[in-house]
């Protein structure tokens, strides 16, 4: 959800969406979408490149 909320812009959240590896169409969908950071946190979109290890990679430790 932070990530997100710091995105900011749609074209920043379709770049970034693309660079995680989903597709144009859902990227664009996703970004434009009106649903709350909350929500679009927890969609199969950002979920599939978001993983434990591409947050490890950008240095955020885990809470276990």
């Amino acid at each position: 959800m932070c990530y997100w909320k710091q995105w900011r812009y749609t074209r920043t959240k379709v770049r970034n969406l693309l660079k995680l590896g989903t597709s144009k169409k859902e990227a664009i969908l996703t970004a434009l979408s009106r649903k709350g950071p909350w929500h679009l946190a927890r969609t199969l979109m950002t979920q599939a490149g978001m993983t434990n290890k591409w947050l490890y990679g950008e240095g955020l430790i885990s809470a276990k």
